[in-house]
Parts: structure tokens; C-alpha cells; sequence
């Protein structure tokens, strides 16, 4: 059985909104593009490394226009490897509507998104989610996804929607490696969901043995 994977850019107080630039998703957020002055090589190398084995990316209606409007006329140059994987890889987008997908290889999924991504999880090994907040809160709630992926920033902006927004359950994740942090303080943390529901205990006890 395959893994989903969410992969996200954050802020300290979590929120991941627009992160690449003012028009990804600007409504009502005057903080598009927050990521672009603090990125590196560092995290740059991370991003690569993050997208070894992947070989399906399932993405929310808005970040798929935002990708299928960007990654195919980018070929060449810097984001010529990442376009080539984009470009040639399978792509599922979750949206109630009936969305243009003129992007080579994507496909529409069906209103039962739970069977979906279980579907998805038979068909290929690494399931990558990217942005799509909206997507990612039903994958939460819903405990769809098997690793979680977030590179923190060293900023609080106050506003914006957040990687965990209401009604996101109680769970349990296991931090699979030690951070890495970049230069300019993003730190990179690597999850996977664990069993159960959170624990609880007193620390007015000495509970270590």
C-alpha cells in the first residue's frame, strides 16, 4: 500500500497561505509571497529531496490552476527538473465543481474523495499532496494521510488560513528524523501519523517510572 504525504510551507503560527507569491491566493491576505525573501539553497535542496519516489500529486482546485498555469512552460532553467517531474507525472484533483483539466495526465476524482485517495493509495507507492489547504483540512480530519511534511518559517503573521484550521481531530504523529534548519531558519520536520488519540498525564507527578 502506498503513502499520501502532505508538503507544506508554514509559518510559526502556521499558516500556509500563498506562500510563493500576492496572487496566489489573495484574498483578504496581505502576506502573499512570504515565503520568497527567507527561501534557500537549503531548502531548496530539501524540496528536491523531498520529491524522490514520487510518482502522483493530488492537489486541491485552486493549487492545481495555480500549477497547471505555471509548470508546463517551465522546461528549462532553474525549474526545468521539478516542471519535467510535474509535467509527466499523474495528477488527481478533489473538487466539487467540473474544473478545466487541460494539464496533461490529470484527472478528475470522484465526490467520494474518502474512497478516492484509498483508491489512489492501491495504485501508487508516493501520493504527494502540495498546498491545497482546503483539500488538506478534509485529509486531516479524516486521517487520509500518512506523512506530513513542514517546512517552518521564522515569521507570525496573524492572519491567514492555517495548516490546522477548526475541526481538525486529535492525533497522534511521530517525528521520523531530526529537523533540519536552513540559514535563514526554516526548519524542515518530518512526520508520520501514529495510532491512537493524544495521551494525557499530571506533571505535578513524577509519572518517568
Amino acid at each position: 500500500m502506498g503513502l499520501i504525504h502532505i508538503d507544506l510551507f508554514t509559518t510559526l503560527d502556521l499558516v500556509g497561505q500563498a506562500p510563493g507569491g500576492p496572487e496566489e491566493d489573495p484574498e483578504g491576505f496581505p502576506f502573499g509571497g512570504w515565503q520568497a525573501p527567507l527561501f534557500d539553497e537549503a531548502v531548496g535542496r530539501q524540496v528536491d529531496a523531498g520529491m524522490e519516489g514520487m510518482d502522483a500529486l493530488l492537489l486541491g482546485r485552486r493549487t492545481y490552476d495555480i500549477f497547471a498555469a505555471y509548470w508546463p512552460g517551465q522546461t528549462e532553467g532553474v525549474d526545468g527538473g521539478i516542471a519535467t517531474l510535474f509535467n509527466s507525472l499523474p495528477k488527481y484533483v478533489a473538487s466539487r465543481g467540473t474544473p478545466d483539466l487541460g494539464w496533461a495526465g490529470s484527472e478528475l476524482l470522484g465526490p467520494d474523495l474518502a474512497s478516492a485517495v484509498r483508491d489512489l493509495r492501491e495504485s501508487h507507492q508516493h501520493v504527494h499532496v502540495i498546498g491545497s489547504l482546503d483539500l488538506v483540512q478534509t485529509l486531516l480530519r479524516e486521517r487520509l494521510f500518512d506523512r506530513l511534511h513542514l517546512w517552518v518559517y521564522p515569521l507570525v503573521l496573524g492572519v491567514g488560513k492555517k495548516v490546522f484550521e477548526d475541526g481538525t481531530v486529535p492525533a497522534n504523529l511521530t517525528l521520523l528524523e531530526p529537523p533540519t534548519a536552513s540559514p535563514k531558519g526554516a526548519v524542515l520536520l518530518h512526520y508520520a501519523l501514529a495510532p491512537g488519540t493524544p495521551a494525557t498525564g499530571d506533571m505535578s507527578r513524577d509519572e518517568r517510572a
